[in-house]
């Protein structure tokens, strides 16, 4: 009977180091999750839907803070310009630098550098302009584009101004790498492939997934560690019953 109990209590001990071990773990796991987040990400709500159907009217997105200078051709960024207005903007780079940004072709077809962009995130079907026209980007500038071509104010509406519709890069304030509200709409965003085979190609996603894996599993062990004693109460008394006395 002895015996038993030293068992009994070596077992206990070593099941309450790990789930201590276990919920340390974890809070670092997600705290760590979350103050990584913090630093690196802004949420973000969309006003309008001048980027549906990619980007909802009223939307909340995940941006990561980012340089200008790391902006390729079909991010959706985050960015504010005075020239455009006093608020955040957020739409899809179609030109960076040197580009010659023009729509549409005969196919009806966004063109960079005379080369034909797929664009599948349209919201609108046929041409992917309602109205022509043909921008040179000057180099540090971005020319940006919202997905709803027909309802959206962007670099066409200020092709009259000196910079030609673009906006420096260091305007830029993050790129928008996840959709987050609502819920049944979460995802990653995508990185077109029609981009990817222009010169310096498409962005890298930035490190969210990272992030809410940290947390989730920072989560389940502070759960699995702090619920360690309940169960083992439970569970315990039961096994005892179980073991004959000595003498029987």
């Amino acid at each position: 009977m002895s015996g038993a109990g030293r068992t009994d209590d070596g077992h206990g001990r070593a099941g309450r180091m790990l789930s201590g071990l276990a919920v340390a773990v974890g809070c670092v796991l997600f705290l760590g999750g979350f103050v990584w987040g913090a630093l690196l990400y802004q949420p973000y709500t969309v006003p309008t839907d001048s980027m549906a159907p990619t980007i909802g009217m009223g939307d909340r997105v995940l941006a990561e803070r980012i340089d200008g200078g790391d902006v390729r051709r079909g991010d959706i960024v985050v960015f504010k310009d005075k020239i455009w207005g006093d608020t955040p903007m957020v739409k899809r780079v179609v030109g960076t630098g040197g580009d010659t940004v023009a729509c549409c072709d005969r196919q009806g077809r966004l063109t960079v550098d005379g080369k034909p962009v797929e664009e599948s995130y349209l919201q609108d079907t046929g041409a992917a302009s309602p109205t022509r026209f043909s921008a040179t980007v000057p180099e540090g500038q971005l020319f940006l584009l919202g997905d709803h071509r027909s309802d959206s104010v962007d670099s066409r509406g200020h092709l009259s101004d000196a910079s030609h519709g673009t906006v420096p890069r260091g305007a830029v304030r993050a790129r928008v790498d996840a959709t987050a509200w609502p819920v049944g709409g979460w995802g990653m965003m995508d990185r077109p492939e029609s981009f990817a085979a222009l010169p310096g190609g498409t962005s890298q996603p930035g490190p969210l997934p990272l992030v809410l894996t940290a947390v989730i599993a920072g989560a389940v062990l502070i759960l699995g560690g702090a619920a360690y004693g309940p169960v083992a109460r439970l569970v315990t008394p039961r096994r005892r019953e179980e073991v004959p006395a000595h003498g029987q």
